[in-house]
């Protein structure tokens, strides 16, 4: 989706702290002036104090990223999670709507959630994490996205890949080499018919609603010795990356260490995932082409928003020689995990 430059150099560059607050009163709520700016990218959000004593989450969506249908799209699938008493975090309904407009920026109200990252290593938090996994995937699979686009390997790794070289992202010294390697590692995602949409052998493996971004950090754990009051548990945040696709993408990114650990951990998600849903092990062979997807989709992504002045100060790194050379030596290591057997539970 093309980006344009929003009221200045950058998309929130007019995005000041009174047209946080204003936004804010636009849907009846009022601040008393604390705003705490969260950890996020690719929008703007921030932890506000109301003046009754409550604190919410304001989201300010990027400029041209989503449109409101699709925004509205992932704003239903966490109405759908939280209709079905899965601990999502989604927005609140203020005036008939999930969605509100102000200052020529799009946002939305959540309340705040306090939480910390979950203990991966341990193996009663990675199968409680799987169990709600697959009750979120039981509610994302009732129903499909009509207007947000799918995890594949058009949008994910063939644009990626010719953005990057049309725009001359990639540094002369290390352009052939990268544009070899990331060619042949595509070119071994391209049989995988649930990814580039080849025509399937066999039954297809089901493309669903998915949280997309699963990651560690999009969930919060709440400990079992905090009161009774707080739900103990994990509770999932951030759909923004919503998209229909397999359901081992919200899986893999749970996993770390080397393959011994990373078969041990995905028993145990697995284990849990299955006391509520059955999960086709036919996905496991999507886990290394679905990593180097989101290889190719990062950098493309750093790229794409370097105009954004808070990417190059947490990003630094990005776009030298040593970054693209980095990144080839990963691309190699993919091929091979690529040709590797799949892990198996």
């Amino acid at each position: 989706m093309p980006e344009h430059r929003h009221g200045g150099s950058h998309p929130y560059q007019s995005l000041t702290p009174d047209v946080v607050m204003d936004a804010l009163a636009s849907v009846g709520f009022y601040g008393d002036g604390r705003q705490m700016a969260l950890s996020s990218y690719e929008n703007r959000v921030y932890q506000l104090h109301l003046e009754d004593g409550t604190v919410v989450v304001a989201k300010f969506y990027r400029p041209g990223r989503w449109r409101d249908e699709q925004i509205q799209e992932e704003h239903a699938f966490a109405q759908d999670l939280m209709a079905a008493e899965i601990p999502v975090v989604g927005p609140l309904v203020l005036h008939g709507s999930t969605l509100h407009h102000f200052g020529g920026f799009t946002f939305s109200i959540s309340p705040w959630r306090g939480g910390r990252l979950p203990e991966l290593d341990d193996p009663d938090v990675l199968e409680w994490v799987g169990r709600f996994l697959a009750r979120i995937h039981t509610v994302g699979a009732a129903q499909v996205f009509e207007h947000r686009p799918a995890l594949d390997l058009a949008s994910f790794g063939m644009a990626s890949r010719e953005w990057l070289l049309a725009h001359d992202q990639v540094p002369l010294d290390v352009q052939s080499s990268w544009a070899k390697t990331s060619q042949q590692a595509l070119d071994l995602i391209t049989p995988h018919a649930c990814l580039s949409g080849a025509p399937s052998q066999g039954e297809a493996i089901q493309r669903i609603r998915l949280h997309g971004d699963c990651h560690p950090g999009n969930i919060l754990w709440t400990p079992l010795e905090l009161p009774a009051s707080a739900r103990p548990g994990p509770h999932f945040v951030d759909l923004d990356d919503a998209r229909m696709g397999p359901t081992v993408q919200d899986l893999w990114m749970l996993l770390s260490g080397d393959r011994p650990q990373r078969a041990r951990q995905l028993g145990i998600l697995v284990d849990g995932y299955e006391q509520f849903r059955p999960f086709d092990r036919r996905e496991l062979v999507l886990m290394e082409p679905l990593r180097t997807l989101r290889l190719l989709h990062y950098s493309a992504w750093l790229a794409r928003r370097w105009h954004d002045p808070t990417f190059p100060r947490h990003f630094p790194w990005f776009g030298t020689s040593d970054y693209w050379q980095g990144q080839v030596q990963m691309l190699q290591e993919q091929i091979e995990a690529m040709q590797e057997d799949p892990l198996v539970v």
